[in-house]
């Protein structure tokens, strides 16, 4: 009876659940019944909250600042993102070019409700992470894939770029360094970004979230640092969820020209209205205060890095790009397709990684979740200890496979 009474909105069944965090659940929920999962899904640190951080959410709950706050955030707020952005990156804010929300993902979907439409097209180079394309979607507008060749290590090309875009095109997504691949996107790519990004007039929509993990030497390429023209029509996406381990305290940015934030804050009115005032509070501590924790754990992550990468290099007919940033590997698995255990055949990365999840308790994402089947992605933001035995079941696991 409830199901002849209920209609849910067509949009609802244009998308799906979140793949990671769908895996991220059943594996918690395994090791809560007593299963020894090794998890390799969730895209988090794995360490504390930098402890001055922690101090001033504390601090704001002591003084009582649990009311409202001004919806785009608070002011200081506003302000030390700002000259962060200037003294880290030479660009140059003012405070009502800023909007604090509740997280990047959210940043997203403000961004996109209040640019995007039917009729309008959106350039995603592919691997992708999961939530573009469902958050363009969403907006009511077409989500474009760009797919990314393993053998260029995922960089853009202007011949995709061109091969892929059309009248319709109104903006396009970069991800550097990605999730899930940890490519960084090279100078050269960037510039045939911005030269059709200025002549077609498209929005640029630049998620940084993975800025201050970068492995290697030299100043990361950004799209803003092409041409200054290209601020006109760019939007930086940032948080503090994966720089200060602050995954759970949902405090994102966004800056960008002033008309479009100005209707970003209408969206966000009408939503969420403010991020969580506490959590203001922490993410000024954590913007405005020492800078050395993202340092340590970058240095932190590149042991993982290269074991994971060593491992991974050892089971035959596994290849992988060296991720550039990120926390991130995206080994292609395809070799193994077509291979089966016990009768089930591995058709897919979906099947992989219910295989490795059911056979080695391993936590993996399918590729499909990114739009990349040929492959799954590890994180390695988790313990040495974890990444050693979790390499060694996934090679026991996929030498099982006849």
């Amino acid at each position: 009876m409830e199901a002849e009474i209920i209609t849910l909105a067509a949009r609802v069944k244009q998308i799906k659940p979140s793949p990671t965090l769908a895996v991220n659940a059943k594996a918690k929920a395994l090791k809560a019944a007593g299963a020894d999962i090794l998890n390799f899904s969730v895209g988090e640190p794995d360490f504390d909250t930098p402890p001055h951080v922690r101090e001033a959410g504390k601090k704001a709950i002591d003084e009582g600042f649990t009311r409202y706050t001004a919806v785009p955030g608070i002011p200081e707020l506003r302000e030390a993102i700002a000259s962060r952005l200037s003294q880290d990156k030479g660009w140059s804010y003012e405070p009502d070019q800023i909007q604090v929300c509740c997280g990047g993902k959210h940043g997203l979907y403000n961004m996109a409700q209040a640019l995007f439409g039917p009729g309008d097209e959106v350039l995603i180079p592919t691997p992708y992470w999961v939530s573009y394309p469902p958050i363009v979607l969403l907006a009511g507008a077409t989500p474009v894939e760009v797919p990314l060749s393993e053998a260029n290590d995922f960089d853009l090309t202007e011949e995709l770029l061109t091969r892929y875009a059309t009248p319709k095109t109104k903006a396009i997504i970069l991800n550097s360094p990605s999730n899930p691949t940890g490519a960084v996107f090279s100078a050269k790519a960037l510039e045939a970004v911005a030269k059709l990004a200025l002549a077609n007039k498209w929005l640029i929509i630049s998620d940084d979230i993975y800025d201050t993990i970068v492995y290697g030497d030299g100043k990361l390429p950004h799209i803003l640092d092409v041409d200054k023209r290209l601020a006109a029509q760019t939007l930086v996406l940032n948080g503090v969820s994966k720089s200060f381990a602050m995954t759970g305290w949902r405090i994102g940015y966004t800056a960008g020209p002033k008309q479009i934030i100005a209707a970003m804050n209408k969206i966000q009115s009408q939503s969420t209205s403010n991020p969580t005032s506490i959590s203001q509070k922490a993410a000024l501590a954590a913007v405005s205060g020492p800078q050395d924790f993202p340092t340590m754990m970058r240095d932190a992550f590149v042991p993982r890095l290269d074991f994971i990468m060593g491992a991974l290099g050892n089971i035959p007919g596994v290849t992988c790009v060296r991720p550039k940033g990120a926390f991130y590997v995206f080994p292609n698995v395809s070799a193994y397709y077509g291979r089966n255990f016990k009768g089930k055949v591995m058709a897919n990365s979906v099947d992989l990684a219910d295989y490795l999840l059911d056979e080695a308790l391993l936590a993996t994402v399918p590729g499909a979740a990114f739009g990349a089947d040929a492959f799954i992605r590890f994180s390695f933001a988790t313990a040495m200890a974890t990444i050693e035995e979790g390499m060694k079941r996934l090679a026991e696991a996929l030498g099982k496979l006849s």
